[in-house]
């Protein structure tokens, strides 16, 4: 039997891409699925309809992560649908919106995660995990420079990553573990697209210089592994293509 059967997993930024994938492969492992989304809720609703096909427990739940009321408000909905909250994996992330204020990437990528966390200790027990996910251009974006076009958002995805990493020692103190999962650019996300779209041939680039892409569903089920995986707390899980960024930051 898997170690998330019975448990419940709140998967930010889940009705497509990225967290879709992640939430349907934890369902998959037994757990209960809280799939949120901010607009989208035939998009959300779509994940939850293939999980439950496929035999699994779902609920979809609108919530904007910068909104507290709403943070609080889909942790209180899971609890309510499945008793608690065991698992939480902070995917939402952008920025690169224009129409959604200077300051929206530091809101959402900084504010809106540790909000998010001190809205989740109310009800993760011990034993509980935190996933963070990000990119190696924000993860290393103090070493390493990016394109013009994403640095204010890998600054403050970074300044997210800086701020959650800080309170490990709180999360110790309640039994909880913290991990990073950091990947490349991915083919097939909205980020990427948008890159691409600002700068074109930078996907391509990226992807001679890593050697290879991770797909969505590729990445996802590295998220997925790492909810389980037995690593210390404050581990940062590299996904794909990660050597030139080392080499850069001098940490090879």
């Amino acid at each position: 039997m898997s170690s998330l059967a019975g448990k419940t997993a709140v998967v930010t930024g889940s009705s497509r891409g990225v967290g879709a994938d992640t939430a349907k492969l934890l369902a998959a492992e037994g757990a209960n699925v809280v799939v949120n989304y901010r607009q989208k809720a035939p998009r959300a609703n779509k994940v939850v309809k293939e999980i439950e096909a496929a035999g699994g427990r779902a609920i979809a739940v609108q919530a904007d992560m910068t909104s507290p009321e709403d943070v609080r408000s889909l942790f209180a909905r899971a609890v309510e649908a499945f008793g608690g909250v065991d698992v939480l994996v902070l995917n939402a992330s952008g920025g690169m919106e224009t129409d959604l204020g200077e300051d929206y990437a530091l809101k959402l990528n900084r504010d809106a995660q540790d909000d998010t966390l001190t809205a989740a200790l109310e009800h993760l027990p011990e034993g509980g995990r935190v996933v963070f996910v990000t990119s190696h251009q924000a993860h290393f974006i103090n070493d390493v420079e990016t394109m013009p076009e994403y640095v204010e958002v890998a600054k403050s995805k970074r300044a997210g990553e800086d701020t959650l990493t800080a309170r490990i020692p709180e999360l110790t103190e309640k039994g909880i573990t913290f991990v990073v999962v950091s990947g490349d650019m991915i083919e097939g996300t909205v980020t990427a697209t948008l890159l691409n779209r600002a700068r074109p041939g930078a996907l391509e680039q990226r992807r001679e210089a890593a050697g290879k892409l991770y797909s969505v569903h590729e990445f996802a089920e590295e998220i997925a592994k790492m909810v389980t995986a037995d690593v210390p707390t404050g581990h940062v899980e590299l996904v794909g293509g990660a050597d030139d960024f080392l080499a850069q930051a001098g940490r090879k």
